[in-house]
């Protein structure tokens, strides 16, 4: 290593340790977030006399704000905004904040002639209404915090990002408005290690590296959300798949498969139909009259009612339980255009969900053997940062079924397993699911985003509202409890997380195409074939590079592809049986003979090793 690259190894050590708090950790982040934004909008309004303002909220790095304009803004607009920023940052304007009545911030809003202010002064239920001034000069309805002044913000850690379309109120119907994404840090340090985030991410992008390697697609005339998965892609799928199954089969786990659309009477009763019918696709009816009454069918949001009528077909007896009913299930989710994203926000996914039944007294040692599957299944993959939440419901909410009792209960049994297992925990109320609280496990991706993956679901009102029962010891038939769980979470999800996370450079055990086989020349083919054959018929997903490149084009195709094995055949290696590999974990390893290879490949595929 040179000089020169030792020192900006070092650098980049440095620079991966600046922190980065998100705005809902930083009472701080949070002042200078609503004040920068504020700052952006005068200065739109002032280039843009035309613009018209609705809502500026903070986001978690950074803010956006929303615009009526007659023109829709370009990259180059962003610069001349982010300049007239600066320059009123640089006048130390004050940042004044006023209380008005309701009936004053109406007369004041109808004066400036800006309706969407009406519309969002409408939806402010506080009094008195607060308004934010920056000097005298420009004002906006805010609850804030904010700045005292705007001399208070750095000018050289604010960055103006991207403008997108988005509809007012998220609604379809209503005006198309344009967003200016921007951000806004503490110091110049944080935002230039916010850039580098981004652009590692952008090189890390799953949408990008998904098709590089050949493992998804998109069509438009399929639909958005709706992802179609090439061979290699497919061939990941069913790794997971499979490691998972073969996990569940060791657990005692049963495999079922249900149908992708039921009546909607089956989701009127578990309440999905009443509470999650925004999110479920539109009933099929037979008719205008049967559409009326509600009666048709819907494609299913969700997996459970369908494992409960399994569980309910016939009458169980305490010795049957736990039940543990597993499905790797596709469900359908009619999620916004606009929220969709590569395989993280899809409208159709495949959930690896089980649901198990069983007796009161069983819950807590079944739940703990849950988790110690989610932990096993994360240590598998490699997923070590992560941490728990306890979905708990909000007790001001309506949109929860069952008693206060049951919810006790639920929420209970979820707190004694993460204090039985010492594991680091928060509490996230207002993240329950509808029918019961859950465990999440949050995990925090190499550029330190958190993703959803894993989840464990305490529930006493499915069972309740379907009259499940077991038949128990002492002959009475009393009502079992469910614990809904998911490993993985989506597939889709989870698949977008690991080539992320890996940078599209999956473990051995894991990668679509484990071995290739690089023949220097057509002679050598035969032999890499027969080799190929062997390996596969060992489990071993080998195949031949048959293109007739040179060899270091073929090298270079497997190095792209991120093939984890690649192995050179020659006139030698023919000769003496043997292959010349070269690992992307371990480099270079020379000559070694067939029969070690195929062994030392099985032998790390089997403990989750690199060769």
């Amino acid at each position: 290593m040179s000089p020169n690259s030792s020192n900006q190894s070092e650098q980049s050590e440095q620079v991966e340790k600046i922190y980065l708090p998100r705005t809902s950790e930083s009472d701080n982040l949070k002042k200078i977030r609503h004040t920068a934004s504020h700052v952006m909008a005068m200065a739109v309004q002032k280039l843009f006399p035309k613009a018209q303002v609705t809502i500026g909220p903070w986001i978690e790095n950074g803010f956006y704000y929303d615009f009526d304009n007659p023109e829709p803004f370009s990259e180059n607009d962003l610069k001349v905004i982010k300049k007239e920023m600066a320059k009123i940052i640089n006048r130390k304007l004050a940042v004044i904040r006023e209380e008005v009545s309701r009936e004053e911030a109406q007369r004041r809003i109808q004066g400036i002639n800006e309706p969407y202010k009406l519309e969002i002064l409408a939806d402010i239920k506080e009094e008195p209404i607060t308004i934010y001034h920056l000097g005298n000069e420009w004002w906006d309805l805010c609850a804030g915090p904010h700045l005292e002044n705007t001399s208070e913000l750095n000018p050289k850690a604010i960055e103006l990002e991207s403008v997108a379309g988005a509809y007012w109120r998220g609604d379809e119907t209503k005006a198309q408005l344009q967003r200016i994404y921007a951000t806004a840090w503490e110091s110049p340090e944080q935002l230039a290690e916010y850039k580098r985030r981004k652009e590692e991410a952008l090189r890390r992008d799953h949408r990008k590296l998904g098709k590089e390697l050949g493992l998804f697609v998109f069509s438009d005339l399929v639909g958005p959300g709706l992802p179609l998965w090439t061979p290699k892609g497919t061939l990941l799928r069913s790794t997971l798949e499979d490691f998972l199954k073969q996990e569940q089969l060791k657990r005692g786990y049963l495999s079922v498969v249900t149908p992708h659309i039921a009546r909607v009477d089956l989701f009127k009763t578990s309440g999905h139909w009443q509470k999650y019918k925004e999110d479920m696709f539109p009933l099929m009816a037979d008719n205008s009259e049967a559409a009326a009454q509600e009666q048709g069918f819907v494609m299913k949001p969700m997996n459970c009612p369908f494992h409960i009528q399994i569980y309910k077909s016939e009458l169980r007896s305490y010795r049957e339980l736990p039940m543990r009913l597993a499905e790797f299930g596709t469900v359908y989710r009619y999620e916004q255009s606009g929220e969709l994203g590569g395989l993280t926000r899809v409208r159709g996914f495949t959930v690896d969900d089980s649901h198990l039944f069983v007796t009161p007294e069983q819950l807590d040692s079944e739940f703990l053997s849950v988790v110690d599957l989610i932990l096993s299944v994360f240590n598998s993959l490699q997923l070590k940062n992560f941490k728990a939440r306890l979905s708990f419901r909000d007790p001001a909410s309506d949109k929860y079924i069952g008693s206060d009792e049951v919810w006790d209960k639920a929420e209970g049994a979820i707190r004694r397993a993460v204090e039985t297992l010492g594991m680091d925990h928060f509490e996230g109320i207002g993240e329950a699911a509808f029918y019961g609280p859950k465990l999440d496990f949050i995990f925090s991706d190499a550029l330190e985003r958190e993703w959803q993956l894993g989840t464990v679901q305490v529930d006493y009102n499915l069972p309740e509202r379907f009259d499940l029962e077991y038949v128990a010891e002492d002959g009475v038939r009393k009502r079992p409890v469910m614990i809904h769980r998911a490993p993985f979470g989506s597939l889709e999800r989870l698949i977008g997380i690991l080539i992320e996370e890996y940078a599209g450079d999956f473990p051995l055990w894991l990668a679509p195409v484990q071995a290739r086989l690089l023949p220097v020349g057509d002679t050598q083919l035969a032999f890499a074939k027969d080799v190929v054959a062997k390996m596969r018929a060992l489990g071993i997903r080998a195949e031949v590079d048959t293109s007739g490149d040179r060899l270091g084009k073929q090298i270079r195709n497997a190095e792209k592809e991120k093939i984890p094995v690649m192995a050179v055949v020659g006139a030698k290696e023919v000769e003496t049986n043997t292959l010349s590999i070269r690992t992307r974990a371990s480099g270079e390893l020379g000559v070694i003979p067939v029969d070690e290879v195929v062994d030392k490949m099985k032998d790390a595929i089997a403990k989750f090793e690199n060769f």
